[in-house]
């Protein structure tokens, strides 16, 4: 589990993040949504760590995270962020094994052990044929697959999440997420795309300036007049027996 208490955080003097508490459950999905410059992406690298709050706390387990080594933060806490995996000259079985280090201990070896949870990993996301490719030669939606086989591989049992269908088609962005939503893990995903949220998130917390604008499970917080006011669009929503689906609108400008 983890929990943020009143966290506050600052680009200089533009505050980005004001005063979110957010819970993420065992074996729940949390998805964190909103606009661009919301705030969601700062918000998912204070949880994991990658930037240190200027005020509030972060907890793993009832465990302040500034309290925690580095190595035990990537024992309990997977992420996979955008940006990762520039130029590099591994394969992608060997990126996604680099998963495993976290679990290694000083100079120790990677074992059989270790290459078949890699393996493993790479089956799971539908990757395994890109395994002797070179990761640096791969589209950015095979790189994407990779870095989630990867950060399966790690076995850790908190999975941080930016933007993971990015560059990915449908079929995968389907796949992908329909994977995350079955594991046991806690699982913290930040979704552009609110029909993905809705299909596949237990909760979703929904920013606005860095504030939380609604919290609570997928069916309570995409509410269309909530979203319609942050979004700043018009919004239908339709239920059926397979899920909420959300159809949006431009809004009408008033011509002068």
């Amino acid at each position: 589990m983890i929990t943020a208490a009143g966290l506050h955080f600052s680009y200089g003097r533009t505050e980005i993040i004001r005063g979110i508490s957010l819970t993420a459950r065992p074996g729940r999905v949390l998805g964190l949504i909103g606009p661009n410059g919301s705030g969601k992406t700062t918000l998912l690298r204070l949880l994991h760590g990658g930037l240190t709050p200027s005020a509030g706390e972060v907890l793993v387990n009832r465990t302040r995270l500034d309290e925690l080594d580095r190595r035990t933060i990537s024992q309990e806490i997977a992420v996979v962020v955008q940006e990762a995996g520039g130029e590099s000259t591994m394969t992608a079985a060997e990126m996604v094994l680099l998963g495993r280090t976290a679990r290694l201990s000083g100079f120790q070896r990677t074992s059989e052990g270790d290459v078949a949870a890699a393996r493993a990993a790479l089956h799971r996301v539908g990757a395994v044929d890109l395994a002797r490719r070179d990761f640096a030669g791969l589209s950015g939606g095979e790189k994407q697959r990779v870095l989630i086989a990867r950060s399966l591989a790690q076995d850790a049992g908190h999975l941080l999440l930016d933007e993971p269908t990015n560059h990915l088609d449908i079929r995968y962005q389907h796949e992908v997420l329909g994977l995350l939503r079955g594991l046991a893990t806690t699982t913290v995903v930040v979704l552009h795309d609110l029909n993905l949220a809705a299909r596949y998130c237990d909760d979703v917390v929904l920013l606005s300036h860095g504030r939380i604008a609604g919290s609570g499970i997928v069916e309570e917080v995409l509410d269309p007049d909530l979203l319609a006011r942050v979004y700043e669009i018009g919004v239908r929503r339709v239920d059926d027996t397979d899920g909420l689906h959300l159809l949006f609108t431009p809004l009408r400008q008033e011509v002068a």
